[in-house]
Parts: C-alpha cells; structure tokens; sequence
C-alpha cells in the first residue's frame, strides 16, 4: 500500500453514478464497501447508494475500517433569494457530517448550471455564467455557509466542476480573489481543472493555500476533443467516457504528486473515476490508478 503524508480514499462514483443514474445502477453498497476495503483504502464519500441512516451507515463504515469523508452539496447562492433556505439546509448537511467525522463539505454552485440548476428548463443548450450581482452574491453565500461549517469545525471546499458556472481557471480565481479565505476553501480536482480549460499543475501551484480536499481524477483526451467538437453537455461527456482514473488517460500525476509531497500536503484525497463501470470495472481501474500513483512516487524519490 501507498505511503503517503496525505490520506488516500476513493469515491464511489467509481462503482455508481451520480450524474448518469443508469451507471452501475444495480451495485449495492456492500459491494462498493467491500472492494474499498480490499483496496486497502480508508476513507470515501458519501454515495446515493449508501444507507442514508447515520446509525446504519456508520455501523457499516467501522466494520470496515473506512471513514466518511465527504458529501457533495449542491448550493444556490448567487440568486439572494434563495439564500436563507439554502443555508439552513447547509447547516443540516454540516450537522450530519459532523456527526459521521467528517472535516470537508464538497459545495458546488449551480446556478445557471443546466443538469443541476432547479431553474432551468429542459430545451436550454449552455450554462449560464454569472453576472457581477450574481458573483458578489455567491460570494456572501458562501462565507456564510463557511462560518456555519466552522462553528462544526468543519471546512467547506468548493468543488470548481464541468457544467456549472465555476470551472474555468479564470472562474475558480475569481472565486478565491471574491471568498474570504479563513472560510472558504478549494476542492482541488484534477480532472474538472482540465475540463474546465486549466493546466491542472498551475491550478495546483496557484490555489495551494486554499486547497484542503483533492480528488484525482484523469481525462481521456481523444474523448474531450470529439465532445467539444460535437458541442455536447457535460452529462453527454461523462456518458461518452470523458473521465477516468489516474493513470488512463492524459494528465501527467508525476509532478503534482511531486508538489503535494513536497509540500507535505496532508488532508484527504479520493481517487475518482465517473465512469461506466460495466466498461470499465470500479475495482480493476482503481487497482491500477493505485499502482501507476505508487510507481510515479518511487520514480520521484
């Protein structure tokens, strides 16, 4: 197993889909568990698939020696009107990560997202960006969702993502220049910083101080191009295999884990693949992404 100063868990959309519901649709939790335990991998996020009970989820969990992470948590807030019911449901989702251990919340804006934004309607064709009401308001929202998380003493990470209205470097930079940086945080991940136009490594080098999560996600590039020129969504992207696991597809791992080690980076990150597992088998994939990750930082020591 990895030596790592940092943690190292997996998240199980690689074994379910959370974007594409027909994605490894049939797999039950104690599958995604048991394979996570044979990994040797000890930490995950939470998945739709998992018991939703605190009780029962955590029973299930500590039987395998795995801690819950994370949860990904949708958020409306450049719109100020729907600031208030946001952030109350914000401070339950804190309350039920608090009560499983968990120190990161993945936040993600969906305004003007097409998949994710309740507002949309089906026929639209693009995500909307923000205007400057909309960044300010966003802003305001989110430094009061961080507050909420830190009275948990938890941390929310915002989670830059293909097909919302934060994704490209310009958009996660401006993110970071606008937030206050004792309250919120950066959800690192590699593959959405490609997606998004970034060089994953520049994102790295620029936002370290802001990073306290990391998801390690890879890009099949030859599948990126036929998309952009098709012009699809991102949801079509994920169906035609955009994503993968470090090590199968484009982005050099090499140096970032370089950086991470150097830096004696020390929070938590979770493989990620969000792919269709009856193409590309959960276990087998991270088996690999575990092996390529180990045999890059043999290389660099």
């Amino acid at each position: 197993m990895l030596e790592l100063p940092f943690k190292l868990g997996i998240h199980p959309i690689n074994w379910v889909g959370e974007d594409v519901k027909e994605h490894g649709d049939d797999t039950t939790y104690e599958q995604i568990l048991d394979d996570i335990q044979a990994l040797g991998l000890k930490g995950t996020e939470m998945g739709r698939k998992y018991p939703t009970d605190p009780v029962i989820l955590q029973e299930e969990l500590s039987k395998r020696g795995i801690q819950l992470v994370s949860q990904w948590k949708s958020v409306l807030f450049s719109d100020p009107s729907y600031r208030e019911a946001e952030l109350a449901a914000y401070r339950k989702h804190v309350e039920f990560l608090h009560g499983m251990g968990s120190t990161v919340i993945s936040t993600c804006e969906v305004g003007g997202s097409l998949h994710f934004d309740p507002r949309r309607t089906p026929n639209e064709k693009e995500v909307l960006r923000l205007d400057e009401a909309g960044w300010q308001s966003l802003a305001e929202g989110l430094n009061a969702a961080g507050a909420i998380a830190q009275e948990y003493g938890l941390k929310l990470t915002y989670h830059h993502h293909g097909g919302t209205a934060v994704e490209s470097p310009e958009e996660i930079d401006r993110l970071m220049e606008l937030t206050d940086p004792t309250k919120v945080f950066l959800l690192y991940d590699t593959g959405h910083a490609y997606y998004g136009g970034a060089d994953p490594l520049q994102v790295l080098l620029k936002h370290y101080d802001r990073i306290a999560y990391i998801h390690f996600k890879d890009i099949r590039q030859e599948v990126l191009d036929e998309a952009r020129a098709e012009q699809v969504d991102f949801v079509t992207c994920i169906r035609k295999g955009v994503f993968t696991v470090p090590g199968d597809g484009c982005l050099d791992f090499g140096p970032i884990l370089n950086e991470l080690l150097t830096r004696g980076y020390d929070g938590w990150a979770m493989l990620e693949g969000e792919q269709d597992p009856a193409a590309h088998p959960a276990y087998e994939y991270a088996k690999r992404a575990l092996e390529h990750m180990e045999a890059l930082i043999k290389g660099n020591r």
